[in-house]
């Protein structure tokens, strides 16, 4: 890889000589003499390392510093220090500079150290993306501050400390799979294998194939022995995402599991030990599924013993902001911006809305907004809903199915928001006593 230097020097005949001598060292060398002109090269070259003198004709090195950790721009920067400036050099060293060099310019020393600060720079970057990718994949099931997460987050925490089956209940996509990942993170099994199987959409056969494995012959096409996500996950973790979703044919087998923790791949008659712990998650009423013989009773007795509801978004729309910063700064590595933001009228433009799809829907809504976006600032022009927005009482009940005590409670934490959190002007706002609303504040939990 050929690395990149942006010199900036001065002086035009050292900078001269310095680009001829780096480049014929295989230095991919552009240059620059003083800061104003040294900042969009660096946005447009991209430089891998940075030689700047410390005196330069519109600032110092120490403004340059200053201008890359704003930016958070992690670019080396090597300091070429006159005789008199060697302190002053120094004292950019403290501040984040890689090196300084007294002139003159030694240029065998100075490829060698190039040499091994670009090594640096490229396993200081190698250990970053490592990071990143792992912050990304560690999703938090506990975005925001209202008292709907936070209650999820104390039994959370106790449910972790058991090792029995756990029933995860909550609408598409409010997260339950990032909270059985969380889960099994948390528990006493979290150094075992966490498998996920989704049962919706599944046939009978293909259902069980996947869950129990199967011998060969034991049906047209099995032409080998197969295991199973149960035998994958012995000791460890199996998610059952939309067991909902599972017919009344594959029930019994799972409660088979679930009770004496054994099971029978097909075409098999020897039984197998199943120590699994299981998540089963499901976006449906299971209680009301049970009422209406779609589900049985005796699953649903073991499953349920351990339950999580995760609340929906529309019941939380104060976290929504925190929720959508977290989502912003996941999409701006994701699609290589240097930074996305959102304008406040846009902020509350997705307080109003109902988020049938819940934070799916948020992070598509996002995605698809910030594509649009010229100047990676999201309007709200820019978002665009799948379901109308939540803007009056008729829409709230129409696609948030409220009731009468969560409506007063999302209006009114709208009515906070679009005051800036100021109380008087909104109980203005709401037609009430600024005493009436203090009132509801604390009987709602805000």
């Amino acid at each position: 890889m050929e690395a990149r230097v942006l010199a900036i020097v001065h002086e035009a005949p050292m900078l001269n000589s310095l680009a001829e001598g780096l480049g014929a060292e295989g230095f991919a060398v552009t240059r620059a003499e003083g800061l104003s002109s040294s900042y969009p090269e660096i946005l447009k070259s991209e430089p891998n390392i940075i030689l700047a003198d410390y005196q330069l004709r519109d600032g110092t090195a120490l403004d340059l510093l200053a201008w890359l950790k704003a930016r958070d721009l992690h670019i080396p920067l090597i300091v070429l220090a006159d005789q008199g400036k060697i302190g002053l050099s120094v004292e950019a060293v403290k501040n984040g500079a890689e090196q300084f060099i007294p002139k003159p310019v030694d240029l065998r020393f100075l490829t060698t150290l190039l040499r091994r600060s670009m090594e640096n720079y490229r396993n200081r970057q190698k250990g970053l993306a490592i990071e990143r990718q792992r912050a990304r994949y560690e999703r938090d099931p506990f975005l925001g501050t209202s008292p709907a997460i936070q209650k999820l987050r104390d039994a959370a925490a106790r449910v972790s400390k058991a090792s029995g089956t756990v029933l995860i209940q909550g609408e598409t996509g409010t997260g339950k799979g990032v909270l059985a990942r969380w889960l099994h993170q948390a528990g006493s099994r979290s150094n075992e294998a966490f498998v996920d199987l989704n049962c919706a959409g599944l046939s009978n056969e293909l259902l069980e194939s996947e869950l129990f494995g199967h011998q060969k012959g034991a049906f047209t096409g099995a032409v080998q022995n197969k295991i199973g996500f149960l035998e994958a996950a012995n000791h460890g973790a199996l998610f059952l995402d939309e067991i909902g979703d599972m017919s009344l044919q594959v029930q019994p087998k799972i409660l088979k599991v679930v009770e004496e923790k054994q099971f029978y791949r097909l075409g098999d008659v020897n039984t197998r030990k199943a120590d699994v712990q299981i998540f089963a998650a499901s976006h449906c009423d299971l209680k009301k599924m049970v009422e209406e013989g779609k589900f049985r009773h005796d699953l649903y007795f073991r499953i349920s013993a351990l339950r999580l509801c995760i609340p929906p978004l529309r019941e939380r729309p104060e976290d929504i902001p925190f929720i959508t910063d977290k989502l912003l700064a996941q999409l701006s590595w994701d699609m290589k911006f240097e930074s996305l933001r959102i304008s406040d009228d846009a902020r509350l433009k997705l307080q109003h809305y109902s988020w049938p799809g819940n934070i799916r829907e948020l992070r598509n809504v996002l995605e698809r907004a910030a594509l649009l976006s010229d100047d990676g600032v999201i309007h709200r022009t820019g978002l665009e809903f799948e379901a109308p927005d939540r803007g009056d009482l008729a829409e709230n009940l129409a696609f948030g199915n409220l009731t009468l005590k969560e409506m007063e409670r999302s209006y009114i934490l709208q009515m906070l928001a679009f005051e800036g959190g100021r109380v008087a002007q909104a109980a203005k706002r709401l037609g009430m006593p600024r005493s009436s609303l203090y009132a509801k504040i604390q009987e709602h939990g805000l």
